[in-house]
């Protein structure tokens, strides 16, 4: 392994001198022609039938995949060589042998078979497994994240392998089909010894790779609206998000309780006066605000992201007392930096401005003019100012303008013409997923539902701890925490793959094409996803974003690098210095995404979160002092707000403030006050089957293509031709050549022809 060590890397004197530099490029190519011909002779021994001569080349790759380790110093030599190495595998073919592998351990009956007869299945189960998907896992994350003296070479391999993974790598059909059909499989009790969690983290990379975060979509949606022609964006969501400042949460039921109780007694209380402060007031007062905050869902990959602080609860409150006022923590100039006013440009709808019109020349003409928003004869003058401002904020979405093309398409088939569908990344996963679309969706959600916190363990569901529970059980107390806090992690690492997993999908599918997006969100929701996300949140919230399941010492590259010490039950107790776990907060800010996608302008699913009693649920969310979180909370608490009655509203009118200072507006939503429900209950399932009706038109007019598409079918153009018609083969029954002759004496001879008839007009 001496070839993967740099030239003089353990010289601390530098020489400058020309002669030295050629001499140390003529050294670094030796190097790298050397590590060529070793990584050759690797990938010629992974073609041995030997199934442990295959795992020992195997775990040598995956070594190099990880650094070299061993002969590194410091974690930043691990990192560049793990980098390195994995460009380097990658340029000889590597993945391509690996994905080989794998899909002979997936078709493995043998071991599947034997898995399902184990009562208890453990790591030795998945080791090959294992071994493939870790080395897979770096290639794509390590390929995927681009750093600034990244060589041209490099950035010109990580868009092949971009297009490798998205279009064709396996068979023709993106990788991650290959992902999720494992995922079906083990779900379904046929391969109970596949790693999830490996496998939901890699499916979730190949995603992020292969479609783009959160930075790319922004991108594609204003190149999307550029080619429609429509205005530009308001203001960039991911910028407004990162500025803006948590609110102070509302005080909790027992606090006002106990408040009252000392009041009534006549003890002074420490707090006598308590106000739930503003958003600058609190700000101040927070120490630690100081922080950058980081919009950690606008780039999935990265779990630790920033988050503005949590204070104690006992110290949420704002106490109002009189002067001497207590010093600022920061000059007042800081305060510049934070605009005034609020933090979304309000929009309007198309659809609200003629309802508005509707409204008006039923009140002051008596009749109604259709569609029409720009006739405003009649109406008085203050209408005509509303009607100006409403236009100034209208704002058209590109779901609106694919929706009413798709209207047209149907409306009128053969006049337009064949639609032209872009082959992007996203059409591509959509096409190869619609088949078994409702099933990848049940896995995932199975998966979620076993590792959430709130589930409790049952004989008959199935097991995702296949790949972190040892073959011998612990029998010291050490080992038996050092366990239970690897069986937290893991199930917080499946919780944080699937929720950004499922985020991605919804937001890329929605920009390609609405109609793509509101299959996978009716899956969801016919797969009891809405109460399964509250059933998440119906916890210790704050126990939740602060528990401490890692062990600091053990992360890698700290641990191969550096001695580590001595483990005592003691150190495992106290956990990491964090005082906040960042990748539960970025799994419990990807679920209210998801669910705020599910429930955006669908009544019958916001009446789901009336009906499941979701207020209190996400009220308590509100604890948790972070930006991103409180924001995604607001809105579904908007949502419902009209149906939750006017005794709710009044009682928590400090989260209706809340609700106005940081969620957009929309000038014609009365959202505080309730006046426009509509409580049929007929009315959601029709909402719901007429979408379902929408979307099986458009998958049956784009991808059938028996109905229409390039194989021909019911708009295709009939073939006048009597050559070419009487030249085609007719595949005929079997026993037809018995009875032909009957059948022409039937249906020919004995039937009589008004020739007559045919020169006639209709």
């Amino acid at each position: 392994m001496h070839a993967w060590l740099r030239p003089g890397k353990k010289k601390k004197k530098e020489t400058r001198s020309r002669g030295a530099f050629v001499l140390w490029t003529c050294l670094w190519c030796f190097v790298v022609e050397e590590q060529r011909a070793y990584v050759m002779r690797l990938l010629d021994a992974l073609e041995v039938t030997d199934r442990d001569k295959r795992l020992k080349v195997a775990r040598a790759i995956l070594y190099l995949a990880q650094g070299v380790y061993d002969e590194c110093d410091s974690d930043v030599d691990v990192l560049y060589w793990a980098r390195h190495n994995v460009f380097l595998l990658y340029h000889m073919g590597v993945f391509t042998a690996l994905l080989e592998l794998l899909n002979m351990e997936i078709d493995n009956s043998q071991a599947c078979s034997s898995a399902v007869r184990k009562p208890a299945i453990s790591l030795a189960d998945s080791t090959e497994l294992r071994v493939l998907l870790s080395i897979m896992y770096l290639m794509v994350e390590n390929i995927r994240v681009q750093t600034e003296d990244d060589r041209p070479e490099w950035i010109a391999a990580r868009e092949t392998f971009r297009i490798e993974l998205g279009v064709f790598a396996c068979a023709g059909e993106p990788f991650a089909l290959l992902l999720f059909t494992m995922v079906t499989k083990f779900c379904s009790m046929n391969a109970p010894h596949f790693p999830m969690k490996k496998v939901l983290l890699l499916l979730w990379k190949t995603v992020l790779f292969t479609l783009g975060g959160f930075e790319e979509l922004q991108a594609m949606k204003v190149r999307g609206r550029e080619r429609l022609q429509l205005p530009p964006l308001p203001e960039d969501s991911i910028r407004v998000v990162r500025a803006m400042r948590a609110a102070s949460p509302p005080a909790s039921a027992m606090e006002l309780i106990e408040q009252q109780q000392q009041q009534k007694r006549g003890r002074r209380s420490r707090r006598p006066l308590v106000k739930q402060d503003s958003l600058d007031t609190y700000n101040e007062r927070d120490p630690f605000k100081n922080e950058e905050a980081r919009d950690e869902d606008e780039d999935p990959e990265d779990s630790d992201s920033g988050i503005e602080g949590e204070v104690d609860p006992l110290d949420r409150d704002v106490i109002i007392q009189p002067p001497p006022p207590p010093p600022p923590l920061r000059p007042p100039t800081e305060r510049l930096n934070f605009p005034k006013g609020l933090p979304w440009a309000p929009k309007v709808r198309e659809k609200d401005i003629e309802h508005f019109l509707e409204t008006s020349r039923n009140k002051f003409i008596g009749f109604t003019l259709g569609n029409d928003i720009d006739t405003l004869v009649g109406l008085p003058r203050p209408i005509h100012e509303s009607v100006k401002t409403l236009k100034q904020h209208k704002y058209v979405s590109i779901a609106e303008v694919q929706i009413k093309r798709e209207q047209e398409l149907q409306k009128c088939p053969m006049t337009l013409g064949e639609e032209e569908v872009e082959e992007t990344p996203a059409e591509i996963l959509y096409l190869g997923m619609l088949p078994n679309l409702s099933q990848y969706v049940i896995a995932l959600l199975k998966l979620l539902l076993a590792a959430a916190p709130t589930s409790k363990a049952k004989t008959d569901s199935i097991n995702i701890l296949a790949d972190v529970l040892p073959e011998e059980m612990p029998i010291t107390v050490l080992q038996s925490m050092k366990l239970g806090i690897d069986v937290n992690r893991h199930k917080e690492i499946i919780v944080k793959a699937i929720s950004a997993l499922l985020i991605l999908l919804l937001k890329h599918f929605k920009l390609n094409h609405i109609y793509q997006f509101e299959i996978v969100s009716q899956h969801l929701v016919f797969a009891n996803c809405i109460p399964l996300i509250l059933k998440f949140f119906n916890q210790n919230i704050m126990s939740y974003i602060s528990a401490k399941n890692s062990i600091c010492v053990l992360d890698f590259p700290h641990c191969v690098v550096h001695e580590l010490p001595e483990l005592t039950a003691e150190s495992l107790e106290a956990g990491d210095n964090n005082q906040f776990c960042w990748r539960n907060l970025f799994s419990c800010i990807n679920l209210l995404r998801i669910l705020n996608k599910l429930t955006k302008w669908k009544h019958s699913r916001t009446m789901m979160l009336v009906v499941f009693k979701s207020a209190p649920i996400l009220k308590r969310a509100l604890k948790v002092k972070q930006a991103m979180m409180q924001l995604y909370v607001l809105k579904l608490l908007k949502i419902q707000t009209k149906y939750l009655g006017r005794q709710w509203r009044k009682s928590n009118m400090k989260t209706m403030s809340a609700i106005y200072q940081k969620v957009r507006h929309r000038l014609n939503d009365d959202w505080a006050y309730g006046n426009d429900i509509d409580a049929r209950p007929w009315y959601f399932q029709v909402e719901e089957c007429d979408m379902r009706e929408s979307i099986e038109k458009f998958n049956s007019r784009r991808y059938d293509r028996s109905r229409g598409g390039p194989a021909g079918g019911e708009f295709t153009p009939v073939d006048n031709c009597l050559q070419s018609v009487l030249g085609q083969r007719v595949e005929l029954p079997e026993d037809f050549q018995y009875s032909y002759e009957l059948w022409l004496e039937r249906e020919v001879f004995s039937q009589p022809i008004q020739w007559e008839g045919l020169l006639e007009r209709p």
